[in-house]
Formats: C-alpha cells, structure tokens, sequence
C-alpha cells in the first residue's frame, strides 16, 4: 500500500499502461488472518486452562507476557508506518498527475478494504468471543484472556490500518489535503475511542454486576463507537466520485498514447 510499489509497466508496443501492484494489499489480508486464527487457536489451547486466576504465574507466563509484547510491538510499528507515511508525502501535492492522483485513490481504497476487513474480525470472533467469555467466568481483573486478544491486540492492529489509511489520504490526495473528510473522520476516530470507553466500562463493573448483560447502558458506548465505523460508506461515495473524473482522463490517455 506504498507509492513506491506503483508503477507504469511497458506494454507490447512499447509505450505504458496504467497499472498497480496488489502484492501488499494480498500479503496484508493472508497475514491478518493467520494472525486472527492463532490468535483464536491461543485462546481455545490456553484460555481457561492458564487463565482463569490472574494471580498465578501460569496467567502471568501465558497471558501477561503476551500482553507486554502486544501493546510496544502493535503500537510502535502504527507509530513507525505513520511517521514513514508523513515524512515521505509529496510536498507539491497539487500537481500531481490525474493517473497518480487515481492510483493513490486506488491504494487507499486498499487501505480502508483491509481496516474493515480488521474491524469485521474484532466485532465478530473477538467482541461477541469477548461476552461469552464474561458470561461464563467473572472477571477477576480487567486483564482476561478475551480482554488481552480483543483491547489490546486487534483493536490495535485495526487502528493501524484506519490511522494511516488517514495518514495516507491527507498526504497523498489533493481533496483529502485541502480540508478533512468528515466521514472519514467518523471511520477512524469512533472506533478509536473504544479504548478510553474501556475504562468507563471496567470501572463501571467493578460496581454493578453486569456480566453480561449486553443491553446495560455501560456498553451502549461500544455500539455508538462501533457504529461509527459505518461512516466508511461515506468515503466510498466520495472516492467513487472522484474516481468517475479521474478515469475517463487516464484511460484516454492511455488509448492515445497507445
């Protein structure tokens, strides 16, 4: 999902062809759902065998371990792609070429498919894993083994993909440079915000017995914040938009100099 993996590749009769490179696209989707499947595969060898008690050393081998190599490992590389994304942008962004322009929007396409493709695996497998979890054993501290995969393995893994598809749509594509797209914003940030939520929603259970009453207003903030993502529609429509300008423009292009 990098400029760099972009390029224009000669064709039968010498002259050049639009073109774009999948490989990271398909590499990225292959990864995350190896890393889903073990990570599930984790929870069903070790969950209730290792992590029932929070206070023995098999939780804090199995589990806690897990959680310190989580939370330096997913959130500095977010930090490295971000940096990279910002200090590698085109600084004459309005002059780029309409077939540049339309490959970025192509590769943040790419970028938007894979953070849902990353909240889908969080709401499903992990959330409502999550509520199963809470209604079989009680929580005896917020580090649970469904809490240690969900809050602080794949949540941050999706803010990966939906910080730096806004990282890279505000640095790569003129529209996105010159103001900020509201439902992208929406997209990125409301999910965001079901860390901080986590907080309300521990400190909540720690005085009502909730578990796991999912209609409780305590997790009425996860829905919203959930929802929000929904707002990816909204940036649908306008790279459509764009993209039905862009297209016409390159490909005759293309036939012209073909």
């Amino acid at each position: 999902m990098s400029d760099a993996a972009l390029d224009r590749t000669p064709n039968v009769t010498g002259t050049k062809t639009f073109s774009i490179n999948y490989g990271l696209f398909a590499f990225a989707i292959v990864a995350l759902t190896i890393l889903y499947i073990c990570a599930r595969l984790y929870q069903q060898a070790f969950g209730f065998s290792m992590g029932l008690d929070a206070s023995s050393p098999e939780f804090g081998e199995y589990w806690m371990t897990l959680f310190k190599i989580e939370l330096p490992v997913l959130y500095g590389a977010g930090a490295l792609c971000w940096t990279y994304l910002f200090l590698t942008r085109d600084k004459n962004i309005e002059a780029i070429t309409p077939e540049v322009e339309l490959r970025s929007y192509f590769y943040l396409t790419m970028w938007l498919v894979v953070y849902s493709f990353c909240i889908f695996w969080t709401g499903s497998f992990f959330a409502d894993g999550d509520g199963v979890w809470h209604q079989t054993t009680l929580r005896d501290t917020p580090f649970t083994p469904s809490h240690i995969i969900l809050f602080y393995a794949t949540i941050p893994i999706y803010l990966f993909f939906g910080v730096g598809s806004f990282v890279y749509a505000m640095t790569r594509i003129p529209a996105f440079c010159r103001g900020v797209s509201l439902m992208h914003v929406f997209a990125v940030v409301g999910p965001f915000l079901i860390l901080p939520n986590l907080g309300f929603n521990e400190w909540g259970h720690a005085y009502w017995l909730t578990e796991e009453i999912f209609s409780h207003p305590l997790h009425w903030g996860f829905v919203v914040l959930g929802w929000c993502a929904l707002a990816l529609a909204g940036v649908l429509m306008q790279i459509v938009g764009r993209f039905r300008e862009l297209v016409p423009i390159v490909f005759k292009q293309d036939a012209a100099s073909a």
